[in-house]
């Protein structure tokens, strides 16, 4: 079989298509053939080494498919069952073994693709406006990259809770985008400077949180853009690491909260993951949330897929499809 590994951290030139033996599933492991693989910014920092791994690596968190053979204590699923999952390492390849606990079965009215496009970035937004800062009705929030596959699922999220959404984008195609979404305000960041606009729409008060997935150049007026005791909440880092800082910041801008929140701390459980995944998928199977699938690749081109996703001129999910 085919998988897509990295010898060594660097651009997405390092990432290799190698013929490999096919696994066999472990205890407590389904062995799944992949129709669908969901590309994330996850995977850019473990293939660039911002996220610390062994050598080599087969790249990808996020992954949906059917389940072609099962190893001894799996009770979760079956040979047959169409699955997906997200945080467990190694999905750009045609076959993976997945532990059977991170498994959530499709519902129908699902296709691979959409539970692919759905598991990472649709759990996180389920936490992000459930858990983290659990949005009530009347809250603000201002969402990052907020026409972007999670973005726009922040957006959507956040207007089921009732809040008002505020979503900054760098061109107007992806105002639109973010609009469609449900934003009620969009800020072109590349025109206008968003600190100055959460200002002027709260009428100097500033909003109660700030999902951020951006980091390093936003970092400082994600901040400033909280009301006093707000929380900001750090979930990615696009524009790379936010430098050290003295935590005494966070009290002269108004006793703020300040988190770095990571998708497998609120999958903890496999209740919590079926709780997820299952509001996820039974939404989207509803027509309550809707995805937004830009476009899909070979894994031969998963290299044009990073480029694509750092070049942050997409504005939806990245799919691969095994041949």
């Amino acid at each position: 079989m085919k998988i897509v590994h990295v010898k060594e951290p660097g651009g997405p030139e390092k990432m290799e298509l190698v013929d490999v033996p096919q696994p066999q599933p472990g205890p407590k492991q389904a062995l799944v053939r992949l129709a669908a693989i969901g590309v994330n910014f996850i995977d850019v920092y473990f293939r660039m080494g911002r996220y610390k791994s062994d050598l080599p690596i087969v790249v990808g968190n996020e992954g949906a498919g059917t389940v072609e053979a099962i190893g001894p204590e799996v009770t979760e699923v079956a040979v047959g069952d169409r699955v997906a999952w997200a945080m467990h390492r190694g999905s750009y390849a045609e076959y993976t073994a997945v532990p059977s606990a991170l498994l959530v079965k499709l519902p129908d009215g699902i296709d691979f693709q959409s539970a692919a496009a759905a598991m990472l970035q649709g759990t996180t937004a389920h936490y992000l406006t459930h858990s983290t800062y659990p949005l009530k009705q009347g809250d603000t929030c201002l969402v990052h990259a907020a026409a972007g596959g999670a973005g726009g699922l922040v957006v959507q999220m956040a207007k089921m809770r009732g809040a008002r959404v505020f979503g900054t984008v760098s061109t107007e195609a992806k105002a639109r985008v973010a609009r469609e979404a449900g934003a009620d305000e969009t800020i072109l960041y590349t025109q206008q400077d968003f600190e100055a606009e959460v200002k002027r729409l709260t009428g100097g008060r500033g909003v109660d949180v700030v999902y951020d997935s951006v980091a390093q150049t936003t970092f400082e007026k994600s901040l400033n853009s909280l009301r006093p005791r707000g929380m900001l909440a750090l979930f990615g880092q696009s524009s790379g690491p936010v430098p050290p800082f003295d935590p005494n910041i966070l009290n002269g801008k108004g006793s703020l909260f300040l988190t770095r929140p990571s998708l497998g701390h609120y999958l903890l459980t496999r209740e919590e993951l079926l709780w997820r995944a299952g509001d996820v998928l039974n939404w989207i199977a509803s027509g309550k949330l809707k995805l937004r699938i830009e476009r899909t690749y070979t894994l031969a081109d998963a290299a044009s897929a990073h480029r694509d996703l750092e070049g942050r001129g997409t504005t939806g999910k990245l799919l691969l499809i095994p041949q």
